[in-house]
């Protein structure tokens, strides 16, 4: 396997197929097959998106593949933003369409048209769904697997409220079920109000979380967007307000993809394969039998009693009673990034014992079998401070001040400089950086948020004082600026 520092690239199109997270010979570039492991993995963010989301009082709903052309074209926005990217089917068997159909690349012009009858008084409001599905898109660049595709696996919240500020309390409320799950994910990440220019299609603002790649590019990994009543007057959203007036409700939504794999892959692992966070690891310890022979039985039996003990104590774990040696097990685990590794010999069993090895940094343990449930809980939890730690270092070792977008243009990373705010200005960094303008740091643009609502990963923005990068005005105003996938 390639080397991660020296080429990304091949690295991680290789890693991803080694580790049985998909399989790129499907005959439709950017539409890979999920594999059990790859697919165990996704499930287990998906798992943790559902409790929040019924913690959140959020209901789930799943509406259909294909949006009619005539609601897709209301939102003017819409077709802007989508109107290059989108499949369309313009056939029924051997007829054409009346209508064509387009497939879902995104679901507010399926959705608001069943919101506009369903949303009818005050009482119905707040209206909060969400589905977890595929949405697809004609990707014209360089695909990637989980990281730019055609068939996007695909999370989407979408809220309707009374008022602007109810809607802006959902992005707050969004941000935070984000922090809670990039801190399982052992993710920092940038949390950046958009600049205008790069909004989401009909939104009123947008927020997004990048995290950092390891050619210091970063990578979307999640959207907040406030849509006012943009999309309601589109769609007719209209509620009876407690004063019997005809009102516009205002929506927001919240998105994230299979990028999340994409960036656990990139963030956590190494040159021996994935790493990867302890809450999302189809096995978040494997047991590999030290076999001698004549003794098999006996250290089989104690594998086969520990792992029930872990089991039962609510662990993820597996026994590895494969026909290979136990080198070979343990660098295929290495390279399938689990965890924590026990190791269980002859010895081990008559002292009661097992050796429990960490996947980031080998460190052993010797725990008393009794005890491995605790020492298992702890030396998890050590692992995924390791991974944070390491990920957090990362980050913020490679963002750096500027004074003007020259110099910007020079950082490897993330550039931070001043912004006056004008787009102008801002559209001027872009061109002479050649590289994106993230946007204003969240704590910056929404000083009123809470500050729990950002989260323990993500990097602040407040306390900036300096000039902007473009027209040289003063400012407390900062825009992060980095090379993108």
């Amino acid at each position: 396997m390639g080397r991660k520092q020296e080429n990304f690239s091949e690295w991680y199109n290789e890693l991803v197929e080694k580790a049985d997270l998909i399989d790129k010979r499907y005959p439709i570039k950017g539409m890979d097959v999920w594999r059990p492991y790859g697919l165990s993995i996704m499930r287990a963010i998906d798992r943790y998106t559902h409790e929040e989301m019924a913690r959140t009082r959020h209901q789930e709903v799943q509406f259909p593949l294909f949006i009619p052309q005539t609601e897709f074209n209301k939102e003017a926005e819409q077709i802007k933003g989508f109107g290059g990217e989108v499949y369309w089917v313009t056939k029924g068997g051997n007829n054409d369409l009346d209508v064509p159909l387009v497939v879902r690349p995104t679901s507010e012009t399926a959705m608001y048209p069943m919101f506009s009858l369903w949303v009818r008084s005050h009482k119905d409001l707040p209206l909060k769904v969400y589905q977890i599905v595929s949405v697809f898109r004609y990707e014209t660049k360089q695909t990637r697997s989980f990281i730019r595709v055609r068939e996007i696996h695909f999370f989407e919240a979408h809220t309707a409220h009374d008022t602007y500020e109810d809607a802006e309390r959902q992005i707050h409320e969004d941000v935070q079920i984000w922090a809670r799950l990039a801190e399982r994910l052992c993710l920092p990440y940038v949390l950046s109000k958009r600049p205008d220019w790069d909004k989401f299609p009909g939104a009123h603002y947008s927020v997004a979380a990048d995290a950092m790649l390891p050619e210091l590019k970063t990578l979307q990994v999640a959207t907040f967007h406030h849509y006012k009543d943009n999309f309601a007057k589109a769609y007719d959203i209209k509620y009876e307000s407690q004063d019997s007036t005809h009102v516009f409700a205002h929506q927001t939504t919240y998105g994230m993809s299979e990028r999340l794999l994409g960036a656990i892959i990139s963030v956590h692992g190494d040159d021996k394969g994935l790493m990867l966070p302890p809450a999302v690891a189809p096995h978040q310890a494997v047991i590999v039998p030290i076999l001698f022979k004549g003794k098999e039985a006996g250290v089989m039996d104690a594998a086969r009693h520990l792992a029930n003990l872990l089991l039962a104590a609510g662990f993820r774990v597996h026994v590895d009673d494969r026909e290979e040696t136990a080198g070979f097990k343990f660098n295929d685990w290495e390279m399938r990034g689990v965890p924590v590794r026990i190791e269980l010999g002859p010895k081990d069993v008559e002292k009661a014992q097992c050796v429990m090895v960490r996947r980031d940094n080998g460190q052993k343990s010797f725990v008393a079998q009794a005890d491995a449930a605790k020492g298992l809980a702890e030396t998890l939890a050590s692992y995924a401070d390791g991974l944070v730690s390491r990920a957090w270092k990362t980050m913020t070792e490679n963002v750096r001040d500027v004074k003007t977008a020259e110099e910007a243009k020079t950082v490897s990373g993330i550039a931070r400089a001043g912004w006056c705010g004008s787009d102008e200005c801002g559209q001027k960094i872009q061109a002479v950086t050649e590289k994106t303008v993230l946007g204003v740091p969240l704590d910056v643009a929404f000083p009123s948020f809470k500050e729990e609502a950002h989260g323990k990963l993500v990097l602040p923005g407040k306390g900036f004082s300096g000039h902007c990068a473009a027209c040289g005005k003063a400012t407390t105003t900062p825009v992060h600026i980095a090379k993108t996938y």
